[in-house]
């Protein structure tokens, strides 16, 4: 049965933010637990930490703390929708979250979505606000099998790279 949910989560990003990782809406064990990817089955704290080199953490502060000390900012594109349990494929009447706020608020140079549904509501409904490209990435949900862990780990590498990047954030009127 669809329902209708808000998203609940305050974005994740501090002044030193530079990537921003987006999703569609937070799953609900998520908004069970108050914090992203939250589902146990879920890949994508083991995928972001491989990536980032770091050991992976098992509490959300720890979470919380890698992000942040690598200049990873976390959020999702919509603040409302219908959809059934956490199925982005049920995901009807769409309202973003003011992801150009966002960006206005740290360093934000590349912005990455975590699968096509993620990256096409970004499209649809945030990029005429933020003018920032999106660079869609493979779902970590444990749905996506056919993706291995290692897989998702090498397209992951391309928030590495953003956060090496020495180039100067290129928004039409953003930072």
């Amino acid at each position: 049965m669809r329902e209708k949910v808000w998203h609940t989560l305050p974005p994740l990003y501090n002044d030193h933010s530079r990537v921003l990782i987006l999703g569609t809406m937070p799953s609900p064990k998520s908004r069970e637990a108050g914090f992203y990817y939250a589902h146990p089955q879920n890949r994508f704290w083991r995928v972001l930490s491989a990536v980032l080199g770091e050991t992976l953490p098992g509490t959300i502060d720890g979470r919380r703390e890698m992000c942040l000390r690598h200049g990873v900012a976390l959020w999702d594109v919509l603040r409302t929708c219908e959809i059934e349990g956490a199925s982005d494929a049920a995901i009807r009447e769409p309202e973003a979250n003011d992801i150009a706020w966002l960006i206005a608020q740290a360093d934000i140079r590349a912005i990455f979505a975590t699968g096509a549904k993620a990256a096409e509501l970004y499209q649809k409904l945030a990029f005429p606000h933020t003018g920032v490209e999106v660079c869609r990435l493979p779902s970590t949900s444990p749905a996506n099998a056919a993706w291995t862990l290692e897989r998702l780990t090498e397209a992951y590498r391309a928030i590495a790279d953003a956060l090496r990047s020495d180039a100067p954030a290129d928004f039409a009127g953003g930072k």
